[in-house]
This record gives structure tokens, C-alpha cells and sequence, in this order.
């Protein structure tokens, strides 16, 4: 369990995103079936023979990018990784494709821990000149790292999502190499820096052996020559004053920078946010979602190369998730409401319908509150909502000329995506505070401090929503999008001077507000210590039209503690998810 004093808002150190449904029906294959039978081949390949490698004296560490993928030829490779309930461990099994059919294959228990990658799945050795082994580590590997073709004639795009979760109450998640196409094997930001001095070495990177046997990649080493070269933020020409730090670096994101959100709040929310680290200037691995709305502009995840060059030459901390920019390398156009305003009468016809689930709270932590007011203690917390399925959730806003709010409209569809219905569903408001600035959907959510006996103690005031797709909850879920819009808040819901707002939220992700943001707390001043439940309640006015009204709540037992302004929460395992 975790316990957390009294301390300023922070990020959760979490990241987010991956996954969609597979083949469904998947019959079970037996676990011996080899690689080689059902055409695919995997190969552990290095990009170039020689790397080098910055050392910053001011943040001494080095980061291994040394360019090796695992390639894919004959089949993709895919996993699905998935857990019944937050009671069951998480399982894996590999979709095995012969003759047009697809099979599952389980793979062995224990073979993940979580939905962040395969642990442990390249071993790297470093020598010296003199042949003197100075480093010897492995690395996890998320399939679903930043990515390319590796011949002329691969499909042009990856089905497979852009990286993978971190958000500790992930239920589902697709990991994938497309047919001929490669990972980079690099952890990226989710891994710690090495120090070593300025120098030449040699690195061997190899498949760790339970994975050459589990998926038949053979034991080859890949070796690549590394030089590492000393440098400092200040002897960098012509940007001691107009460029951060941070942006100054350039080449690593750190292990801390690289957990929080990528960049999708560049050039959005207040402009006395401090900057974060700058990206890895890799192809590696790195979150492609928002993993929450929240004030710090946050680091944007490992880059493709084209854009690793394009920072390089700009040293600009606008690289990566910028406006209507989700990854660093693909653009999310600005969701686009209906001309006008829905007209006819207004029916809910039987149709698909979007299923909205909340999951139990995190990032708790015993705050003093946004504004800081002496003798007041919070309880903030981070949340998320999500959409199970199997329709999206389409929401319409519609300003009057002159008027505040906006008038709020929920749409249905039929299965060739024909909008076919419409219902009222309330307002939308302008919120200027840092941290959001943007439209809010009311009575999305709300959020309570439940007494032992689930009588509520605190209700927060915080009910109104920007809806963005920022965490991939289950992309195993009938109908999930591996690749929604907008996951970036810099086009998911409009500027202050916009006339009309469309926000959705897509199959398979959720929305992510966490707790470093206003209203993302209990003021607990004048209540009492004891066992407390965090309820995170969707659609709570039953306003909006769902498959089901009767799983839209969610609770984390909390125990508060302490003094007056030093008090302490106690946050216990909620199953088996040990996670704050």
C-alpha cells in the first residue's frame, strides 16, 4: 500500500496508450506450434554499425539508443494481452495466422507482469577498447515502439497502435510488429541512463533466450560500434538564452520526464508551465498519448528520425505533440461538428450505444490545493473514464451568438455510421483556468469522498468535461480504435472564440484528468480521519444515453491520517493492482 503525506500537486508518473480488438472467435493453438510453421520470422537486426551517444555534464547519464529492431517478415506479429478483472493476473497469447486463419497461442504464465512490454527482452553488453566489459543490462520491449517498414513492398501503414500503456488500471492491450515492418528494441524514456565516460565501446545486443525460444528468433548478436561524446548545455552556440534547458538537451527525456503525458499540451494551457525534458532524439520507443489532462507542458515522446532531424536543427521544445499533432509524427485534424444544429424531433433509436465505465482513482496524494491557502489540506486524486463499447460517444456543441454556454447534442449511428438519431444532453462551458482552457461537456462525471458506510462526506465540484481519448483503457473490446483522433487537447475541444465544439470518446480509451489540475480534489480541512472511498461516477444526471447505467461507478478505499496540515493518506492495493 502506499501512504502519502502532505506535498504540492504532481503528475502521476504514468503514460499512456495502445491497442484494438483482435480476430474474433480465435481458436486455441497448441503452444509447441513454431514460428517457422505459420511463416512468421523474426530477426533481431541493427540499423548501423556505429552510434554515438551524448553525455551532458549537467545531467551526467548516458541512453542506450543503439539502433537495433526486430523486424517481422511472412506474418505480423501480434499479442494480446488482457486480465479478467483487477483479481486476475495479466495473461498473454500470441495470434498465429495459417492459411488465412487466425489461432491463439498461449503463452506461458508470468511471460508479462503488466501492459507496458515483454520484460527483459534484449540483453546488451558493453566492452571497452581493452575488450574490458563495463555494462551489462537488459531491457523490456513494447512491440509497439515507434516503428518502420524495412522493404518497399510492406503495407504502407501498421495496424498496430503507437505504443504501449502504463495506466496501472489498463484492462486490455494489442502489441504488434507489422509484416515487414520493425521495432525499435530501445525502452526509450521507461529506462534508466548508464554512466559512462567519454570513450569508444562495443555493444552486443542479443534476444534474451526465453524469447529466442518462445518466438524462434535465433541467437545472432547484433554489434554496433558506440562512441560517447561529452557535452554541456551552456557551450551549445546561440542557445543559452532563447532555448530551455531542457529543449537544450535534446537527446534524452530521462526516466521521471519520460513517465509523464507526451507533448500533446504544447502550446496549450498557461504560459508559466515549466517545460519538461525534451524528447530522446530516437526512434524509440514513447507514449503517444496524453495519459491526462493536466497544466505541465509535458515531454513529447521518442521521435521518428525525420522529426528527430528537424529538432536537431531547430533545437525547438515544439517538436512532438504540438497543435493537432498526437506523436511526433502523425497529424490529428480538429474533430468537426455537424454544419448546423440537429434538426426534427429528437429520438434514441435502437441502435449501438457507447458503454461509459470509471475506473478506480490513483495518483492520491494530500495536497495544500491549487491556490495554496495556508491551513487547508486536499485530497486530489487522478480519474478516468472510459468507453467500452461497442459505439463512440459523439457529442455536438452549439453556440448562440453572444451566449456563454453552448447547447450540448449526443448522436446515434447505425452500423454503416449513418447518423440516424439525436438527443439533447445539456451545455458546454467555457473554463478559462490553467491547466484547462477549453470547452467543458457538463455532468460528464462526478466525483465523491464516501464515508465507510458509502454515505457521501464530500462531493467535489467538478463536473464538467474536455473529452479527449487519452489512455487506451481496453483496446480488446468489440468495435475499439487503435488509432483514434483526438488525443491531443490542442484540437479535441476548441478555443474560447469557437461558435461550435465536437468531442468524442472512442471506443476502448478513456479520459484521463489528473490530479495536479483545479477541482481534481477533496477538501478534507473538517474531516474527520478514517477509511474513505474515492467514487468516480459516470454520466451521473443519466443525461447522456448508454448501453448500460448500471457499471458507471467505481471506488478506491482510501485512509486519511495526520494533523491539521500535515495530514496523510493511506492508499491500500485495490486487488491486485498495487498502484498510486
Amino acid at each position: 500500500m502506499t501512504r502519502t503525506r502532505t506535498t504540492r500537486l504532481r503528475r502521476p508518473l504514468l503514460a499512456g496508450a495502445v491497442a484494438v480488438a483482435v480476430t474474433a472467435g480465435i481458436a486455441a493453438a497448441a503452444p509447441e506450434r513454431t514460428n517457422a510453421e505459420t511463416g512468421l520470422e523474426l530477426s533481431l537486426v541493427a540499423a548501423t554499425t556505429s552510434v554515438t551517444l551524448t553525455s551532458w555534464k549537467e545531467e551526467p547519464g548516458v541512453y542506450l539508443d543503439i539502433g537495433t529492431y526486430l523486424t517481422a517478415e511472412g506474418m505480423p506479429l501480434e499479442l494480446k494481452v488482457t486480465r479478467k478483472s483487477y483479481k486476475d493476473p495479466v495473461t498473454v497469447t500470441q495470434t498465429v495466422y495459417e492459411g488465412g486463419k487466425a489461432t491463439a497461442r498461449k503463452l506461458p504464465p508470468g511471460t508479462v507482469k503488466d501492459f507496458s512490454g515483454l520484460p527483459g527482452f534484449v540483453e546488451i553488453t558493453l566492452t571497452d577498447k581493452a575488450g574490458k566489459k563495463v555494462l551489462s543490462r537488459s531491457e523490456d520491449f513494447c512491440p509497439n515502439n515507434a516503428s518502420g517498414r524495412v522493404r518497399p513492398d510492406a503495407p504502407a501503414t501498421s495496424k498496430y497502435p503507437e505504443s504501449c500503456p502504463t495506466n496501472p488500471f489498463t484492462l486490455g492491450s494489442v502489441w504488434g510488429v507489422e509484416k515487414g515492418w520493425a521495432a525499435n528494441t530501445y525502452a526509450g524514456s521507461y529506462t534508466e541512463p548508464v554512466q559512462l565516460p567519454a570513450g569508444t565501446y562495443t555493444a552486443n545486443v542479443r534476444v534474451a533466450k526465453k524469447y529466442r525460444d518462445l518466438f524462434g528468433i535465433d541467437g545472432k548478436a547484433a554489434t554496433v560500434k558506440v562512441t560517447v561524446v561529452e557535452r554541456s548545455f551552456e557551450e551549445e552556440e546561440g542557445n543559452t538564452e532563447a532555448v530551455p534547458r531542457s529543449a537544450r538537451a535534446g537527446e534524452h527525456a530521462g526516466h521521471d520526464a519520460g513517465h509523464r503525458a507526451p507533448g500533446a499540451h504544447m502550446g496549450h494551457g498557461p504560459g508559466h508551465a515549466p517545460a519538461q525534458a525534451a524528447a530522446p532524439a530516437t526512434s524509440g520507443a514513447g507514449p503517444s498519448y496524453n495519459v491526462g489532462h493536466g497544466p505541465l507542458t509535458a515531454a513529447p515522446p521518442a521521435l521518428p528520425w525525420a522529426l528527430k532531424k528537424k529538432q536537431q536543427a531547430a533545437l525547438s521544445p515544439q517538436v512532438g505533440d504540438t497543435g493537432g499533432q498526437t506523436d511526433g509524427s502523425r497529424q490529428a485534424p480538429a474533430l468537426t461538428p455537424l454544419s448546423k444544429r440537429p434538426a426534427g424531433k429528437p429520438s434514441v433509436p435502437a441502435v449501438p450505444k457507447p458503454d461509459l465505465r470509471s475506473l478506480p482513482a490513483y495518483g492520491i496524494v494530500v495536497s495544500d490545493g491549487d491556490k495554496d491557502i495556508p491551513g487547508k489540506d486536499h485530497l486530489a486524486f487522478s480519474a478516468n473514464v472510459w468507453n467500452a463499447g461497442p459505439a463512440q460517444l459523439v457529442v455536438d456543441g452549439f453556440r448562440s451568438p453572444g451566449k456563454a454556454t453552448m447547447d450540448a447534442y449526443q448522436y446515434f449511428y447505425d452500423a454503416e455510421g449513418k447518423q440516424v438519431g439525436y438527443t439533447p444532453t445539456g451545455t458546454m462551458e467555457w473554463d478559462p483556468r490553467p491547466g484547462h482552457m477549453h470547452w467543458h461537456f457538463t455532468d460528464f462525471a462526478s466525483y465523491r469522498l464516501l464515508k465507510a458506510d458509502k454515505k457521501e462526506a464530500v462531493r467535489s465540484g467538478k463536473e464538467a468535461f474536455c473529452l479527449a481519448n487519452t489512455d487506451a483503457v481496453d483496446y480488446t473490446v468489440k468495435n475499439a480504435n487503435w488509432h483514434p483522433n483526438n488525443t491531443d487537447l490542442a484540437t479535441a475541444c476548441g478555443e474560447e472564440n469557437s461558435i461550435s465544439v465536437r468531442e468524442v470518446l472512442d471506443v476502448g480509451s478513456g479520459d484521463t484528468y489528473t490530479q495536479d489540475l483545479p477541482g481534481q480534489s477533496f477538501d478534507i480541512t473538517d474531516v474527520p480521519n478514517g477509511t474513505y472511498y474515492i467514487q468516480v461516477l459516470a454520466n451521473p444526471e443519466k443525461r447522456l444515453k448508454e448501453t448500460d447505467l448500471g457499471n458507471n461507478s467505481a471506488l478506491r478505499k482510501v485512509v486519511l491520517g495526520g494533523k491539521p496540515g500535515k495530514r496523510t493518506v493511506t492508499v491500500p492495493p485495490h486487488d491486485l493492482v498495487d498502484a498510486n
